[in-house]
């Protein structure tokens, strides 16, 4: 287990970065069209890696049940993500969005499983939940002149303040999304052992969905994503770095580690993000929002050095995909 947590904490660490790159992005260069981006890049590019693999897993009737439902959390995150740090600012964002992760993944497997959590994950959950929320409700101050500033300022008339709400809105639809395509890759790892077959079979599938997205956003902006080598080469580091390479060790690390502990792991990317944002993006964290950064820091070691969790097998399975 500790091997897959390290997995995943190296994944974490990458996503973590993903919003202070796209706050160096121009205005012109909306959350959709980098949402769309990144993933349909990041997700061909696992494809590719594996495309025979993930043909494979593709042709095989039970893990493709799983992987066409993670494909629509894979479609959903990005775009949903994306906007919540537009609107909400990047560490609001990232808090609200992998905090409330482990909710939306403890009731999946609740749905689908009907498994009772273990203590020490209940526990560790609970602490990282309200780390996040301190951070999330009163533990950020953002600068005046922010790319989210000026997101929020104009966002359908609401001002800072609903503009705000509705970025959580989507930081939390985000959440939810993330939960899915994460426990839908653990049902399909407990059927095809290769993560990176089902890591390639599930982005390709998100990949192909989100190419209009991709198409119509660079369209409409006159192609502003590539419009510079700075917006080219940020935009190829979304995709190959928090995307390919990150989800490559979350798919390792998703083989030993269930998909609700490994959504608690990466509370570590909302810390990562949320001091990114304060030394890099001008974001100002308060005395409760470093609080709650040391909660999550306390509840992710707790879940790494636990010994024992074992992955979900196919034959534990109480409950079929509806």
């Amino acid at each position: 287990m500790r091997f897959g947590a390290l997995a995943i904490v190296v994944a974490s660490v990458l996503w973590g970065t993903t919003g202070t790159a796209a706050s160096t992005l121009p205005a012109s260069v909306g959350p959709l069209a980098v949402g769309a981006a990144t993933m349909t890049l990041g997700g061909a590019l696992l494809f590719a890696t594996a495309a025979r693999g993930a043909f494979g897993v593709l042709r095989g009737r039970a893990a493709r049940r799983w992987l066409l439902l993670g494909a629509m959390g894979v479609v959903v995150y990005p775009l949903a993500f994306y906007s919540g740090m537009d609107l909400a600012g990047v560490a609001i964002g990232n808090v609200v969005a992998l905090g409330s992760g482990p909710l939306f993944a403890a009731l999946l497997e609740w749905r689908f499983e009907r498994r009772a959590l273990g203590r020490r994950w209940r526990y560790a959950t609970l602490v990282a939940v309200v780390g996040v929320a301190l951070v999330g409700v009163g533990g950020v101050e953002r600068g005046e002149t922010g790319r989210a500033d000026a997101a929020a300022t104009s966002f359908a008339g609401l001002g800072p303040a609903g503009a705000s709400a509705v970025g959580i809105a989507f930081a939390l639809l985000a959440g939810l999304a993330y939960a899915l395509y994460t426990y839908c890759s653990t049902r399909a790892l407990a059927i095809e052992p290769s993560s990176r077959a089902v890591m390639g079979a599930l982005f390709g599938l998100g990949a192909l969905a989100l190419l209009p997205v991709l198409v119509a956003t660079q369209l409409a902006s006159g192609g502003a994503l590539i419009a510079t080598p700075q917006t080219a080469g940020t935009a190829l580091y979304l995709a190959v770095g928090p995307m390919f390479l990150a989800y490559l060790a979350f798919g390792a690390g998703l083989r030993s580690v269930r998909s609700s502990t490994a959504t608690t792991i990466t509370l570590l990317e909302p810390v990562v993000a949320t001091l990114l944002a304060v030394v890099v993006v001008g974001e100002r964290l308060t005395a409760l929002g470093w609080a709650g950064l040391a909660l999550v820091l306390i509840a992710v070691a707790a879940v790494v050095t636990q010994r024992t969790d074992a992955p979900v097998r196919a034959h534990r399975v109480r409950a079929p995909l509806a």
